[in-house]
Parts: C-alpha cells; structure tokens; sequence
C-alpha cells in the first residue's frame, strides 16, 4: 500500500464521485428559505408558538404594503383602482384593499343577512315594546348623521339598527385618510412607527415624512414561508404596476415577503460573489505558495466537498437550508482547505507513508477539536442553530476524509512545486525563534481585554434582526407605509385557546366581554375579534332563539310605534325578517370561506397540527396616549388568556436563544479541553495547547468591545471557528515542542493556512449582510491571533536572551 496508493485506495477515488454525485442530486431539491423564524424556538412555549405562527404563516408574514407616489390625487386614485382590480384579478392575493368602499357591497349584503346572529345587541328584551321603542328611537336619531343615506334604505327592514351596530364594530380606532375615494398619504408628516408590525420589527426605524401617496394592502394567498410564491406574488404587482401606472407615477412596495425574498436573493448573490472572490485569491496565494496548478486544483478539492456534504445533509435532515447557513459555507473555505495545505506540504518529506504517522494524528485531533465545538450546536431548540452545527460537522468531517483518502491517490508526494514554500518555511521559523520574547506583553494585553470585557457588562446586546441583511433604507419606507396605513399598532396580542373551534370561540367571546371594561374605561382604542363574524354557535343559538314568533311581535310592535313618527304597518318587513331570521342557518367557518371575510377570519384564528385552535385579538392602543398598552392591566382583565407584547417577546426570544448559544459553546469547550485531555495525557502539555486559544479569545472579544461592536449569535459562532482553527496551530508548534525540533515544512504550511485563512475571513468581514460579517470579523483576527499566540506561548525552543 505505501508502494502504490493510487492502486490500493483506488475504491477511495470512486466512493468519493459517488458521494459527490449524491449530494448534488440532494442540493437540487433542496429548497433555499432566508425567514428568520429558524431562529426561534424548535419546542417554544405557549406565547413562542403564536409569534412563530405569526412569523410563519400568519398574516403579516403574507401582507403586503403598497404605495403610488408622484401625479397629482385624481391620477393616483386612478392608479389605485387599476391596481386593485388587477391584483385581484390574478388570483394570487385573498384581499386587496385601498379604501374603495364598493368592494365591501358582498360583505355588507351577507351583515345583513346574518345581522341577527351577529349583532350582540340580540336578546329578548330587545324586542319588547319598550326595547323595541328605545331602538327605534336610536336608529330615528342617526337619520340626519352622515350614516343617514346608508340607514334610510334599511330602516323598514332593520329599525333596531343592527346592521348599523355590527357595522360600528368593525371600524377600526385609526384608519388611512380618504382621498378621491381611496386611501392616500396624510397631508402632515406620520408619527414614529414603534414596533414596524411585530413580526418584522426591525429595531425601531423612525418613518420620514411621507410623500403623497395612494396607499393598498394586499395579502398574499400563499403561506409566508413558501418564498417561490411570495416572489410570484411580487413580481405579479410589479406587471399589474406597469401598466395600471400612468406616466410620472412610481410604485413603492414593502413587507415581509418583500424582505424575505429580497434577503434571499442578496444572501445567495453575496454567497456567490465572495465564493467566487475567495476562490480567485486562495487560489493566487495557493499558486504562489506551491507554483503547481495541478497542487493548487488539489487543494480546491477539500473546500468544495466540505461545502457539498454540509449543504446536501442539512438538506436532507432539516428538509431546507437557510441563507445564512448557505453564507456560512464559505467560511469553510478558511479552514476546510488548511487541511490541503497541511498534506500537500509536509507531505513532502518522506511521502504520504510519512505524513501519516507524524502529520495525520494532529490533524485527526484537530478535527475532533473542531467536531466537538460545532457539535454541541446540532442539539440546539434553534433550528437555525442547530443548521449551522450540521453543517460545519458534515464539512469539517468530509473535508478531512478527502484529505486523508483521497489526497493520497492524486499526489501521493505532496505538491510537486517549490515556489514560496522555503522562504515562507524560513521567515516562520525565524518568526517563531523571535515570538516567545512578547509572551509576557501578551499576557498583559490579554489582561487588559480582560478588562474591558468585564467593564462592558452590556456586551451581549445584538438582537434578531441584526441577522437580517435589510437595508435602513427599506426598514424606512416599511415604517413609513405602516404609518400612514396605521397597520404598525397591533403589536399586543390577546390569545385564547380550544380544543376545538367552539371551544375557542367561545373563550374568544369571554376575552372579548373582560376587554370591553377596558374599552370603557379609556385603557384601550379597541380590539378586533374573529366572533364579530363568527360568533359561537352557543351564542348564535341563544340570540336566534331570542327572536319572537310572530304574534308577540306585532303586538309589541303596536305599542312600540304608538304615538311615533314609526307605524306598525310601515315595519312589517321587519316582522318578515325576523321570521326569516328565526329559520336561518347559523353562520359557519365553512359558509365564510366563500364570502370576502374569509381574509379577516384566516387573520384571527388559527388551526394547528393537532387539532387544537386559537384565536388572536389584537389590541388598539388608546388614542392620545404615547401607543403603548398597559399589558398589566390586559393580563388582569384577562386572566385566562395569553397577553403577548410583540416587541419584548421577540427580545426575550433573542435573549433566550442566545443564552443558550452562551451555554453549548460553553460546553463545546469543555469536550475539545477533555478531548485534548484524553488525548495529550498531560496536564502541562494540555494547559501549553489552551492557552493560546483562551488568550485569542479574550483578546478578539476585547477588541470588539473597545470598539463598541454589540456581539450577537454570529460573533459567538465565530469564536467557535477560531478555536477550532486556533487549536491546529496550537497542536502542531505542541508537536513541534515534544519532537525538540522546528520543522521549515511544518511552520510553512501553517503559515501558509493561516494566510489563507485570515483573507478568506477577512473577505468575509467585507460582506453586506450582517450575519455573514460578523463571523468574518471574529475570525479574521482571531485566527492570526491564534497563530501568534501559540509560536509565542509554546516556544519549539529556548527562548533567546536580547
């Protein structure tokens, strides 16, 4: 087998095209999401599993925000209808609606229709005679209001005003402006946004003065996280625009699906870029090193199968590969192909036979090192979390056996070319003969990161939405459009729960009467409710039933009307109705489906996998107040349910997901001391081999604070990459220490691996998106600390005298 390797491990070559062609397969149906719902609980709590719903599926994740800015009001209103039509048109949108008060002629008709079991003024001292006459005189006195022309025509059929009551339930404490008969921008500058809707809080962007503008929300059929069909849905506004906007006319949009599939995009355009970017100068600082193509192609080969085998087995067990999981695939590029350098170099001396028995065992350690930091994170409650460690573990692991297996085959001598090996072999040794002398000035800086560290006590403070790659410039316009649309205040949620519909329709009703106290008192706007439209079917029993037969009704009715400028015989269309009522079919969840307020009931009320049901009130602060609800004061009038406040909710998420984060990495530590441990069996030669990890550790995280960077879930898994990188070196100058000897070879291709490492991060550090620069940043500096520290701390020789 030493003899000849290619023969005897030929099998290794055709397992691994094999493996290769597999993940391939496995990549192309692998679908791609950029949601951050995967960073949120796997097992949340009962007020997590309604804000990932929400997330999720629910509709802000399917809303969209839309504005027509430019011409003058008549040519924007023009626009507005044009656009509407269109989008309802194209069928991939269950609403549309910009204030045309003619798409509401079917929902009114069905009010009517229905207003009996509806109206929660039903019951049987309403159509007693004096019921009946204080209801008569309710609906005579609306007569000259401007509901007047709309009550008129009812008033035979409906003079106790029910259609009237249901009607003033469903009108919301704040609404867009009205102008040429759509909605339209106000003519002053919008008040602060103050969570941007909840589910896509952003972190407080303040609106700017809006434009005029015609404003429409669309929402959008498909589910939130089916991305394809939110960007279907976006560019079929984006075709209706062309033409339903005149000339001078421009079309804004926003929302969540908006950033979804616009994140998606960017993350997979940046991954592309700094893939290929990072290729091109790994491979300029390869080919110089080596002076070989064939060396440098081998070289390639690690990196790509890493990327492959993460990207194909988080695909197959999470069913999906989130953008930042994708984006960090390339951070793979730094270390997946130090391990190329490592065998192509020291390979050199005595063959592959030879880098078996001296290079191979640090190597294998390395990796465990790096398996178990990473490893700890595939069981975390965060399923983007726990993408990321399937990830770096199928990488690192398949990134090794190519170099271990099937290096052996293609260049059983290492690489062929000299190039910038020796002087790079030379210039370390000289470097690492001259480092130990700052072992003490070192130690003083740790101390003094340490420092800082303990003096920034608010270190940890990054939220959810710094992995979001959105620019301010479209959190600005999303604030914007929310304010004037007045769709950013219900951020407080009130949630009931059933084991069925009824059941949480019924508890829906009894929130429902504990917040009208709050109503009253000037503590709330209002709230919407799902059994304003579907009431319980106890409920709609109970107010049917209380409908008359005929006879009491007449005669209640002829004493209702006496002396009043109403007559019986006038109202008997009212008798007539009431009859009707009284054998009408109470309304069902499945008779609203077909009619337009099946948008509005989707938006309040949710089933879930297990049958159960919940119901979601969204709270209205109250008017004149600073927008902020007293939840103290909800949670005790509703005691029964669940009160969630959007904004903290998601803050103690993120607190939660981090700390978590906090404790693997902790604990992911502790397995590569104990694996080192195991492995070294010596106390001192283990204490020799942390502390330089330990010590570039504290001082990136130092750096960081003094340069008042918030530090967020990336930057921690940054720190695992810089320990697992770091803890190659560290092995490597361990082993270089037992042998008694500084080996040219072995401190080039660390060198050489750190070069590359430090500017495949460092390009990384580059990137735009947020998630992807924060572990650039950690491990740019970190892992050239890494470096410095070990030649410094674990000296190969006696340390000179200056």
């Amino acid at each position: 087998m030493e003899q000849h390797p290619a023969r005897a491990q030929h099998w290794a070559v055709w397992l691994w095209l094999l493996c290769v062609a597999l993940a391939v397969l496995q990549i192309l149906r692998t679908p791609f999401t950029a949601d951050l719902s995967a960073f949120l609980p796997a097992s949340p709590d009962a007020q997590q599993r309604v804000l990932i719903e929400q997330l999720q599926s629910g509709v802000p994740a399917r809303t969209l925000l839309l504005g027509i800015d430019g011409g003058d009001a008549v040519s924007r209103a023009a626009a507005s209808r044009a656009l509407a039509q269109g989008l309802r048109a194209s069928g991939l949108f269950e609403q549309v609606q910009n204030g045309q008060s003619d798409g509401f002629a079917d929902i009114g008709t069905w009010l009517f229709d229905n207003r009996y079991a509806l109206s929660p003024a039903v019951q049987e001292q309403r159509f007693s005679a004096q019921g009946l006459r204080e209801a008569f005189a309710e609906s005579l006195s609306l007569l000259g209001t401007p509901a007047g022309n709309a009550l008129k025509p009812l008033l035979e059929r409906d003079p106790t005003g029910e259609t009237t009551r249901i009607a003033e339930a469903m009108i919301p404490s704040s609404a867009p402006r009205t102008e040429e008969g759509v909605w339209a921008s106000r003519a002053t500058a919008p008040a602060p946004a103050s969570a941007a809707s909840a589910a896509i809080d952003k972190g407080g962007v303040v609106p700017a003065p809006a434009p005029p503008r015609a404003l429409l929300v669309a929402g959008v059929k498909a589910p939130g996280a089916d991305l394809d069909a939110q960007a279907a849905a976006i560019a079929k506004v984006r075709e209706v625009a062309t033409t339903a906007l005149s000339p001078g006319l421009s079309l804004r949009i926003s929302g969540a699906p908006v950033f979804a599939v616009e994140s998606r995009a960017q993350i997979e355009k940046e991954v592309h870029w700094l893939a290929a970017a990072g290729t091109v100068l790994m491979s300029a600082v390869l080919l110089l090193a080596f002076a070989s193509v064939p060396a440098l192609l081998v070289a390639l080969l690690p990196v790509a199968t890493g990327v492959l085998a993460g990207v194909a087995v988080v695909g197959l067990v999470f069913g999906g590969v989130h953008g930042i999981t994708l984006g960090f695939g390339v951070t793979l590029i730094g270390e997946a192909v130090d391990y190329a350098i490592y065998y192509l170099i020291q390979a050199r001396q005595g063959g592959w036979p030879q880098w078996l028995r001296s290079g191979w065992p640090t190597v294998r350690l390395g990796l465990w090192t790096s398996v178990c930091g990473f490893a700890v994170l595939v069981f975390s409650g965060f399923p983007g979390l726990a993408q990321l460690g399937v990830f770096s573990v199928a990488g690192l692991v398949s990134a090794v056996l190519f170099t271990r297996y099937v290096m052996p085959v293609l260049m059983p001598n290492g690489a062929p070319g000299t190039g910038l090996r020796a002087p790079m072999g030379r210039f370390a040794r000289r470097a690492a003969a001259w480092l130990p002398v700052l072992r003490w000035p070192l130690w003083l800086l740790g101390a003094a990161a340490a420092f800082v560290l303990v003096q920034r006590g608010d270190l940890w403070q990054a939220e959810l939405s710094s992995l979001s790659p959105v620019s301010q410039e479209a959190l600005a316009l999303d604030a914007s459009l929310r304010a004037e649309l007045s769709a950013g205040d219900a951020r407080t949620l009130v949630v009931v729960q059933g084991t069925d519909l009824q059941a949480a329709l019924r508890a829906a009703e009894a929130a429902g009467s504990q917040l009208d106290a709050l109503v009253e008192q000037g503590k709330l706007a209002g709230y919407d409710t799902v059994t304003r439209w579907l009431p319980s079917q106890a409920t709609q029993e109970r107010r049917l039933g209380s409908l008359p037969e005929p006879e009491p009704l007449q005669a209640a009715l002829q004493e209702a009307t006496r002396s009043g400028p109403l007559t019986a015989q006038r109202l008997a269309p009212f008798v007539a109705e009431v009859q009707a009522a009284r054998t009408r079919a109470p309304v069902t969840l499945e008779a609203l489906r077909g009619t337009a307020l099946s948008p509005l009931v989707d938006a309040l009320l949710l089933q879930r996998a297990d049958g159960s049901w919940a119901a979601l009130l969204p709270l209205q602060a109250a008017i004149g107040g600073d927008g902020k609800i007293d939840t103290a004061a909800v949670r005790q009038a509703v005691p029964q349910a669940l009160v969630i406040d959007i904004g903290p909710e998601l803050t103690r998420l993120y607190a939660r997901y981090l700390g978590q984060a906090q404790t693997q990495a902790a604990l992911g530590a502790l397995a590569v001391v104990l694996l080192m441990a195991a492995t070294l069996r010596s106390p001192r030669r283990l204490l020799r081999v942390c502390m330089p990890l330990l010590l570039a550790v504290v001082l990136t995280m130092g750096a960081l604070a003094a340069a008042d960077v918030a530090l967020g879930i990336l930057h921690l898994v940054g720190l695992l990459l810089v320990v697992a990188v770091g803890s190659n070196y560290a092995l490597f100058f361990d082993m270089l220490r037992e042998q008694g000897q500084t080996d040219d070879d072995t401190l080039a291709s660390l060198l050489l691996a750190n070069i590359t490492t430090v500017l495949g991060f460092g390009l990384i550090a580059m990137s735009t998106i947020p998630a992807l620069s924060a572990i650039g940043r950690v491990v740019a500096p970190g892992a050239l600390l890494a470096l410095v520290l070990s030649a410094a701390l674990i000296p190969a020789r006696p340390v000179r005298k200056f």
